[in-house]
């Protein structure tokens, strides 16, 4: 397994054959579980690729606006990663809005739904709209974490 975060540049993801995932969902300091981790180790032999967004060094003095190019380069980056993408594994924590994560969903719920798994758990304030999405245009859901994991290894191009 590689795995890529920013600042990483993307340019080495696109060096290699294997399967791109980007880590979409919840990472709101404070209120989401480092989850990505748990992903990257249950993966850590496989064949793939992973774009994980949380960034080890975030700086929360980062204004969110177009004046700030930290702020800006991250989010290109997502956006980047996003597209490189093959696959999106998708997770949202129950105690989490995760404004960002359905903004992503909805990138490519209707222009590339096979590019989406999603686990949204019991308890997230709008899992009824997120269950209504996949069903419309079939994107795959799964019940736990450990079911992301292994859709994500079932994809991979071992």
């Amino acid at each position: 397994m590689i795995h890529i975060r920013p600042p990483q540049s993307l340019e080495e993801a696109g060096k290699y054959g294997q399967l791109k995932v980007f880590l979409c969902g919840s990472i709101e300091m404070d209120q989401a579980r480092e989850w990505q981790s748990e992903i990257v180790r249950k993966l850590k032999d496989a064949n793939i690729v992973i774009l994980n967004p949380r960034r080890e060094n975030w700086d929360s003095s980062w204004k969110q606006e177009l004046s700030d190019r930290n702020f800006v380069g991250q989010v290109e980056w997502e956006l980047d990663a996003i597209e490189m993408a093959d696959l999106v594994a998708v997770h949202f924590e129950p105690d989490t809005k995760s404004p960002i994560t359905m903004l992503e969903i909805g990138l490519f719920a209707k222009l590339d739904p096979k590019k989406l798994i999603i686990h949204c758990p019991e308890g997230f304030w709008r899992k009824g709209n997120i269950d209504i999405v996949c069903r419309r245009y079939g994107i795959k859901q799964v019940e736990t974490l450990d079911e992301l994991a292994g859709e994500i290894r079932g994809r991979s191009r071992d």
